[in-house]
């Protein structure tokens, strides 16, 4: 019995890199603190990609909050499987496809009481099971924390591209952020960078910005700790109207603080100007600049060990 268990194992094992060998870069979006905004980072990175042109998954890892679906419009969506056997992604727009555990729960106000084997089970099936496709990108969303999902995601991806964290300025989540970068070079992946989110409320009457949560806590964490910084994106109503009802915040014609930060992050991350290395990106170019410190990378700096 042992034996076939692991033969098991190894089967699925084998599907997941088949799979994950189809998509070119597959990002963890990390926080360490619960409702700092990751998903609303995930989200809108993903429609932000789509309309560069390149091909997205997400797999929401999330198993006791899976907000992917209601925040695109599509939690009614149901999960294809013509044999019981492969399952096939929602497609809320061409060039986007979602996997969520959402999708496969008929009561939306029932809970999820899981021990951490049966989270890791689903997370593996997610990954060998679902027929993604050739992808360039596989952002996958997790909960907060540095426990089973995160675990599970770098041990079943050992080629993962990197993470991005997700923090709000203010310095309960910051020291939580630090905890996520600590997992990150722990188990030797990359960090593509992070995101200080909610970064400032802009007054949608008089456009003042309000540090609500303060700004730039975020941004000095990365000095502090050498991690490259993508951006900041501060509140807006407009942001929070566009998740609840399901609307593509990043589709052309908004004109939002918001959407340019999370549009000029995705210029980054998907035109190479973010260093996905656990350096701060200013020594690019400098006599500090160590391709050994490049391992990992994805970015188009000169100096990236090839």
């Amino acid at each position: 019995m042992e034996n076939e268990e692991l033969d098991e194992y190894e089967l699925q094992t084998q599907a997941i890199r088949k799979n994950m060998d189809q998509i070119s870069r597959k990002i963890l979006i990390m926080s360490g603190k619960g409702g700092v905004g990751k998903t609303t980072v995930t989200v809108n990175l993903a429609n932000a990609l789509v309309d560069m042109g390149c091909t997205v998954g997400i797999l929401d890892t999330d198993i006791h909050g899976p907000n992917v679906a209601k925040m695109l419009g599509c939690e009614d969506g149901v999960l294809g499987s013509p044999d019981g056997k492969v399952l096939y992604p929602v497609e809320p727009r061409e060039g986007l496809k979602v996997v969520s555990l959402a999708f496969a729960i008929p009561d939306p106000d029932a809970p999820i009481i899981w021990r951490g084997s049966m989270k890791n089970s689903a997370i593996r099936q997610f990954l060998a099971d679902v027929e993604w496709g050739t992808l360039d990108y596989l952002l996958i969303d997790s909960p907060p924390g540095t426990g089973d999902e995160q675990l599970t995601v770098c041990q079943s991806i050992p080629e993962l591209t990197g993470t991005i964290i997700v923090t709000t300025p203010q310095s309960v989540a910051v020291l939580d952020a630090r905890r996520s970068v600590g997992f990150s070079r722990r188990m030797g992946v990359a960090i593509i960078g992070v995101i200080e989110n909610m970064s400032g409320l802009v007054c949608p009457e008089c456009k003042t910005e309000i540090p609500v949560f303060g700004i730039g806590g975020g941004q000095k964490m990365c000095q502090d700790m050498h991690v490259p910084f993508l951006g900041r994106v501060p509140m807006e109503v407009d942001l929070r109207k566009a998740e609840d009802e399901g609307e593509d915040f990043m589709k052309d014609g908004n004109t939002h603080p918001s959407r340019d930060a999370l549009l000029e992050i995705a210029r980054k991350i998907n035109f190479g100007t973010a260093c996905s290395t656990g350096r701060d990106t200013s020594f690019i170019g400098t006599p500090q600049c160590s391709p050994s410190a490049c391992a990992g990378c994805t970015s188009n700096c000169a100096s990236r060990k090839k």
